[in-house]
């Protein structure tokens, strides 16, 4: 029976440079340079996700539907437990708008600036539906980012942003933590 979701033999024949066990990628996704690309356990990729170039994830991560990682050659490094919700596009790498360059794939590098800089988004941390995450930017642990957000600055840890651009406007609990050790201990007692 065949599901949405891609069996473990045909995620092997993708060609990602690892995937570890109990991952969920639907078949909608599309992926580009995917020898690039590693994915930890306990992952799902959702529906219409686009993910291009060199990204790391580590465990228990949710990608919803519709979201773009391009990461290029700089990166994307996604740590354990966290979250990007619908139509979240991160990207580490971006044209440069001045008007000084060319833009876009089709142009010769000579004629293009590209602003290339990994984009880290560590444990705990959730994107909210609609955001942009630009170049460079790491998203602290802990970190809780609103819907629609425009992220073009490195966050605090165990904070709250939103707005356009973000910004910070309260302290998260770190319950999570406490949770994240229950969980693990029930996990690992079965």
């Amino acid at each position: 029976m065949k599901t949405s979701f891609y069996s473990r033999k045909e995620l092997e024949l993708i060609g990602l440079k690892a995937v570890g066990g109990d991952v969920l990628i639907s078949r909608n996704a599309k992926f580009y340079s995917p020898e690039t690309i590693s994915i930890g356990n306990n992952v799902r990729i959702d529906d219409f996700c686009i993910l291009s170039g060199a990204i790391t994830m580590g465990s228990y991560i949710h990608i919803s539907a519709s979201t773009i990682l391009s990461a290029g050659q700089a990166g994307i490094e996604i740590g354990d437990f966290a979250n990007i919700s619908q139509r979240v596009n991160v990207f580490a790498n971006s044209d440069d708008y001045s008007g000084q360059t060319m833009t876009n794939p089709m142009i010769p590098g000579k004629f293009k600036k590209l602003n290339q800089a990994k984009v880290t988004i560590k444990r705990h941390s959730i994107i909210g539906c609609g955001t942009v995450v630009m170049p460079g930017v790491t998203i602290e642990e802990g970190t809780a980012i609103g819907a629609m957000c425009f992220v073009d600055r490195s966050t605090k840890p165990w904070t709250i942003y939103a707005g356009i651009p973000a910004k910070a406007i309260k302290e998260r609990s770190r319950e999570l933590l406490r949770l994240e050790e229950k969980f693990l201990a029930e996990k690992n007692s079965l």
